[in-house]
């Protein structure tokens, strides 16, 4: 199986209601897919969303990272050379991690066709099933309130709620949504790098000290602040999970060497794809950290590798991949089947995506 060409294209996706957090706020998914083409007729799937705020990826610099580097170097390639096919990815270009992990999971979802195994079994098939939780956006308290009991009436029973964009309200939106949802519903809270270290612990400790029963806290402080990530993980009374400050398995191996988090947050697009998120996994496994696997706002090929990933290993204990069900639309056909918070995992070989519906992707030639 030999890879012929890389062909490029856009989706644009609704959202169901607008996706506000302390640093931004998005309507729809816009993203750029990833065909790996090959000698047999086989394709490989891969996605990858313009998160300039967090990664620095915008449209345009995916698709020149593709076109003008990464894809020069796998072109003319035998799929069945997998590493050293990921290991041109990821030395083609420096940063886009991104665009490196569109067509890394493009790659797997070849190795996988090839010898028609899914994705999940090759890299360690713990389950078949996983349970996501949703995400609250920052809105009033009473607003916040209302989407938590939506999200409970669809079948959710842990909510993920963005906070930072006003510190005073930070406690009083997570009152309001406790006291609508009761105490048998897991809340984790984003703070986007909102906080300096002194008040992250003191707001923490303040939501604790009401009784609101954080379950943990995203990325409280600017993502280079280790010594400020290390002093809120070790001062405040909820569990904090590395999130921005984990771009590579270099940063990974750095925070817990550190005990500056308690958990880690692997995200394909910030890390560079499958091959370094496993990486990422390995050496949590070997420190005794346990790992959050989450997506951006992307539609389902690219949180389909996700959920592949989630499925093949056990150091994965919790699961933040709402994206395709933040979407008023699905075009992607095959992979994975999201049942609200229930998320089950294809046999089909590869990372089972079949395509996308016609008219849903605009190609760029």
């Amino acid at each position: 199986m030999k890879i012929t060409k890389v062909r490029l294209g856009r989706i644009s996706v609704p959202l169901r209601t607008p996706f506000k957090t302390a640093l931004r706020t998005v309507n729809s998914v816009e993203d750029v897919i990833v065909e790996i083409h090959t000698d047999c007729g086989a394709v490989g799937y891969g996605e990858a969303p313009p998160t300039g705020a967090i990664t620095g990826d915008t449209t345009g610099a995916i698709i020149g990272a593709i076109q003008d580097h990464i894809a020069k170097t796998i072109v003319g390639r035998e799929v069945d050379e997998l590493e050293p096919l990921l290991q041109s990815v990821q030395k083609s270009i420096v940063g886009n991690t991104s665009a490196k992990a569109a067509v890394d999971m493009a790659l797997w979802d070849l190795y996988g066709q090839l010898y028609n195994i899914p994705v999940y079994k090759l890299m360690g098939g713990a389950r078949k099933q996983i349970v996501t939780d949703i995400t609250i956006s920052v809105n009033d308290p009473e607003t916040m309130a209302k989407d938590a009991l939506i999200a409970i009436g669809r079948g959710y029973d842990c909510l993920k709620m963005k906070v930072g964009v006003n510190p005073e309200l930070d406690v009083a939106r997570l009152a309001a949504v406790r006291e609508a949802v009761g105490k048998d519903v897991v809340i984790r809270i984003d703070a986007n790098q909102a906080w300096q270290p002194k008040e992250a612990v003191r707001i923490l400790n303040r939501m604790q000290e009401r009784g609101l029963d954080i379950e943990l806290v995203e990325q409280p402080v600017k993502a280079h602040d280790y010594e400020g990530l290390k002093y809120v993980t070790e001062r405040s009374f909820v569990p904090v999970l590395a999130d921005e400050a984990v771009f590579s398995p270099e940063d990974a191996m750095t925070i817990m060497k550190m005990g500056a988090a308690d958990l880690i947050n692997i995200k394909l697009m910030k890390c560079g794809g499958l091959y370094n998120a496993l990486k990422i996994a390995s050496a949590a496994e070997v420190f005794g950290v346990e790992c959050m696997i989450g997506c951006m706002l992307e539609a389902k090929i690219s949180v389909n590798a996700a959920v592949h990933l989630s499925c093949a290993k056990n150091v994965i204990t919790k699961v933040d991949l709402d994206g395709p069900v933040l979407c008023s639309e699905d075009p992607i056909l095959g992979g994975a089947v999201f049942n609200e918070k229930e998320i089950t995992v294809s046999d089909a070989p590869g990372l089972g995506i079949q395509g996308i519906e016609a008219g849903k992707i605009l190609y760029i030639d």
